[in-house]
């Protein structure tokens, strides 16, 4: 099992051991021990899963009161999964950590509770699966433009389809002191 820093203290992709033969695939999705040997030490308290299709983006989301970290993976498909700072102070506020996701590398990205997520499919059809470290609260949660020219994502898709939330949301820098203080150190 591999851990990968990214550019983004404490994101971090995870590729797994993957035991397999002309039967299958085995592979272990979390165990608390090895996962906080390669440095993601979160307690996990609610497991989501969606299913979208090609060209739909979801995010870029943060819940602000009730901070969520989340350990993303795909189960069926493909996304673009992205990961954006937006602790006030931080050296890398506003900056941006992505990978590819899929059932075939069976990569994870753990993203820590004060980054805003986000991904879009790049398949015909994705089910996604991500554990959390805090549960799901509506008011707490912000929606950042996918497009906000200041953190300049290089989305695979050009006009992606979006939810109504997702198109009514705002730049980061309009979020101004709401946003989560950088307390140094990783998420």
């Amino acid at each position: 099992m591999k851990f990968q820093q990214t550019e983004l203290p404490g994101v971090i992709v995870v590729d797994p051991d993957v035991h397999g033969d002309t039967r299958g695939f085995l592979l272990e999705t979390f165990h608390a021990r090895k996962y906080a040997e390669g440095g993601i030490e979160a307690e996990f308290v609610q497991d989501n899963q969606s299913r979208s299709a090609r060209g739909i983006l979801r995010g870029l989301h943060a819940q602000l009161e009730h901070p969520q970290g989340k350990l993303v993976q795909v189960v069926i498909g493909e996304i673009y999964d992205v990961a954006v700072d937006i602790r006030r102070g931080s050296p890398t506020f506003g900056k941006f950590a992505a990978t590819r996701l899929s059932e075939e590398n069976h990569r994870q990205l753990y993203i820590p509770p004060d980054f805003a997520h986000g991904f879009c499919v790049t398949s015909e059809i994705t089910h996604v699966e991500y554990k959390c470290t805090d549960f799901y609260h509506p008011a707490s949660e912000i929606s950042i433009a996918w497009d906000d020219p200041e953190i300049g994502i290089p989305w695979p898709v050009e006009q992606p389809e979006l939810s109504d939330r997702d198109k009514a949301a705002q730049r980061l820098r309009e979020f101004g002191d709401r946003l989560p203080l950088f307390r140094g150190g990783s998420g």
